[in-house]
């Protein structure tokens, strides 16, 4: 890394109701968020923090473009969590289920879920995580 080396230190999720989504997201992740002044909450997540923004005040929400990809060292504790919640994605990802916990092409231990508001998580067990 050099000194103009870009460093993510934020993601944004934009959510139609911040209440609901703080429940979703802290029973999710299983940590509690940190409400911030005006309609968000920010939940520590290693070196980034994601922040949950209800923008329902004022515009339509605006869905990831892509998933965002957690790591994780109990991927069977997050995985029961969102079976609890019936957030598993129904999506496929090269021929198997994109909501079962499965060993990828890419050699990544992992499963996925959709939030309420359209969004898509992964998260890969710590370990098999493929950088490229």
């Amino acid at each position: 890394m050099t000194n103009d080396d870009p460093i993510l230190f934020r993601l944004n999720v934009e959510v139609a109701n911040l209440d609901e989504a703080v429940t979703f997201y802290s029973t999710l992740l299983g940590t509690t968020g940190r409400r911030q002044a005006g309609a968000r909450c920010y939940f520590t997540c290693g070196a980034v923090t994601l922040q949950v923004l209800d923008v329902s005040g004022h515009s339509a929400v605006n869905r990831l473009p892509k998933s965002l990809y957690f790591t994780v060292r109990s991927l069977g504790d997050v995985f029961e969590r969102a079976r609890g919640l019936g957030c598993l994605s129904t999506e496929d990802v090269y021929g198997a289920s994109a909501g079962e916990i499965a060993v990828r092409p890419w050699g990544e231990r992992s499963f996925y879920v959709d939030d309420p508001w359209g969004n898509s998580l992964c998260f890969v067990e710590a370990g098999t995580v493929y950088e490229g």
